[in-house]
């Protein structure tokens, strides 16, 4: 999440995911079938970078938004997201999505996508700037979830994806 850049409106806000988006989903399509599924050093390919988009765009979306509890919007168990530690879940998320499609992980971005966009379409730019946690003593603005999750999640993946094809 960013500490250096607050939009100053629901207008500025959506057209910085939608450029994002926009960037990121033009390097996935541009992708061959074999740089698709190519790992990085890490053992990442840029398929698996935007399936891991696709389940923090859904945590967004059923955690931060809906406030479901994590494990049900996860589908994790309890013990796996109880201290939300990315070391933990990202792996299980990576292990539940490496045998997929390519169009299968591209089809299920591009949904998850439009159902968030459209969420957040919905919502008052108030409501986006209330604190996410009632007991946050910095008082963090929900929005710095939405931007943590959209564009600057987008623009790290991309840039990931961007350094792999260039290899």
């Amino acid at each position: 999440m960013t500490e250096e850049w607050m939009p100053k409106d629901k207008d500025e806000l959506m057209s910085e995911i939608e450029k994002e988006w926009k960037l990121l989903i033009n390097v996935a399509e541009r992708l061959t079938d074999v740089q698709m599924t190519t790992p990085d050093e890490g053992g990442w390919s840029p398929k698996d970078n935007l399936a891991h988009l696709s389940e923090w765009m859904n945590a967004l979306m059923g955690y931060h938004l809906d406030r479901r509890p994590r494990h049900e919007v996860m589908r994790l168990p309890e013990d796996v997201v109880e201290a939300w530690n990315f070391e933990v879940i990202n792996p299980a998320l990576f292990e539940r999505n490496q045998n997929r499609s390519r169009q299968d992980v591209l089809d299920e971005l591009r949904e998850v996508y439009r159902q968030l966009f459209y969420k957040l379409e919905a919502m008052s730019f108030d409501d986006l700037m209330k604190p996410r946690h009632d007991d946050d003593p910095e008082k963090r603005p929900l929005v710095m979830w939405v931007l943590g999750d959209t564009t600057e999640h987008f623009l790290e993946h991309r840039e990931t994806i961007e350094k792999v094809i260039r290899e």
